[in-house]
């Protein structure tokens, strides 16, 4: 009997070829805040390796949304090349889906565009690190309408789905928050009124995606520390997001500014997020991670499927909700584990960092041999080196880089036999 692995799904209005999703992980290949050429062979590659839809990440709805240089905002000049990309991707038989958000006050005046950044409330974000003032009200309400033309743009361009970014601590999340939200406004304070952003961002939306684009919601199942969003908070919060009919979420954890190794697993590799960095521009903060960088960015023990307990939570207190899991695949019997688990979708992405046609070769050693491919797995070890990596230059495994420094590749060996330890492998 063929595992529901391979088989399509229906997805909202659109149809993907299987049940796999390369998740929108920062690629860090849009310099300039452009389309490259390696960003569309990159996506092309894992669509050619047999994913069922793949997702560029990020893209900020407007120009103050920006965190990085290499990230994209929704702007005219860019159209042609992403509609270039999605029509070589779809050339491949995969969907194709956009990321879009706004990261609040996770960025800087000159990263996006020299202005003051903005957030649910007025204070200081030691990641960045900023200022950053709260969003009066005119504000919130034109971020709101440049969502739902983000999804007309996204439409235009070839884009089969969009996911809308309301977790992980950017400008949704933090008006979700009372870690980051103290306004006393109709935006502030009681649960019902944090929300209130996030349900005006997805009337909007949804209005826009009509019956052509599908729309899938990230959210958080808690923020990772005490005076954030716990479980039942974000129950909470997943249930109103049903309510607006959105096609899937896809359930994750964390906080970039507060509890960031939650998102991923494992430690940040601190020497290689070091080492990429440009010494003039952020000796500061290269300092800063020589100094502290470990009490500030906790490691978080890696282990397969690490959000799965969770996310079960959530799938029984919603059941007809369509929730994607996303967080540590590893195997093809991690995949089966998730779909027994009553998921019919999955995300990943340092697997297909590692190599791109992941889902190809579980398949074809299914096809060689069921017992072996029930028992396929990625090589790919978690040292998290294409993290550090991809915040400084762009995204890249370590296997596919040439003259490793012996200091780099000493932290990629030590996580990587960690992690092996924690996980049996």
């Amino acid at each position: 009997m063929q595992s529901e692995l391979f088989t399509p799904y229906q997805l909202g209005p659109i149809t993907l070829r299987n049940r796999t999703i390369r998740s929108a992980a920062f690629e860090n290949m849009c310099p300039g805040n452009k389309p490259s050429e390696m960003l569309k062979n990159y996506h092309v590659s894992v669509a050619k390796g047999g994913i069922g839809m793949t997702t560029i990440a990020y893209c900020a709805v407007e120009r103050s949304g920006v965190s990085f240089d290499g990230q994209l905002f929704i702007n005219d000049e860019i159209k042609p090349a992403l509609k270039d990309i999605t029509d070589a991707i779809h050339k491949e038989g995969a969907k194709v889906s956009i990321q879009l958000g706004h990261c609040g006050n996770m960025t800087h005046f000159y990263t996006c565009g020299y202005t003051m950044p903005v957030g649910a409330s007025t204070g200081f974000n030691l990641y960045s690190p900023t200022l950053h003032r709260g969003l009066k009200k005119d504000e919130i309400h034109r971020i709101v309408k440049s969502f739902g033309k983000a999804v007309d743009f996204c439409r235009d361009c070839g884009f089969d789905c969009v996911e809308i970014h309301a977790g992980h601590g950017y400008l949704i999340s933090q008006f979700l928050s009372p870690y980051t939200n103290h306004r006393h406004d109709e935006y502030g304070g009681s649960l019902e009124n944090r929300m209130r952003f996030m349900n005006e961002v997805l009337d909007e939306v949804m209005a826009h995606a009509g019956n052509d684009m599908a729309v899938v919601v990230k959210t958080n199942m808690c923020d990772g520390f005490r005076s954030g969003m716990q479980i039942d908070d974000c129950l909470t919060v997943a249930k109103e997001i049903q309510k607006h009919g959105v096609h899937g979420m896809v359930l994750t954890a964390g906080f970039v500014s507060k509890a960031p190794m939650l998102i991923l697993g494992g430690a940040m590799p601190l020497k290689t997020l070091a080492y990429y960095m440009n010494p003039w521009k952020f000796w500061w903060l290269k300092l800063g991670l020589a100094i502290g960088g470990r009490l500030v960015i906790p490691t978080v023990p890696y282990k397969e499927t690490y959000f799965l307990e969770m996310a079960k939570r959530f799938r029984k207190e919603l059941p007809d909700a369509t929730f994607i899991y996303v967080g540590g695949i590893q195997s093809r019997q991690n995949c089966e584990t998730v779909l027994a688990e009553g998921f019919p979708l999955m995300q990943m992405a340092h697997v297909l960092i590692q190599d791109p046609a992941f889902i190809n070769h579980m398949k074809e050693a299914e096809e060689k041999d069921e017992k072996e491919g029930m028992n396929y797995r990625s090589k790919c070890k978690r040292s998290n080196y294409c993290v550090g990596r991809m915040y400084t230059l762009d995204m890249k495994c370590h296997e596919c880089v040439e003259n490793m420094p012996k200091k780099l590749q000493k932290e990629i060996d030590k996580a990587e036999a960690v992690n092996a330890k924690l996980n049996n492998w």
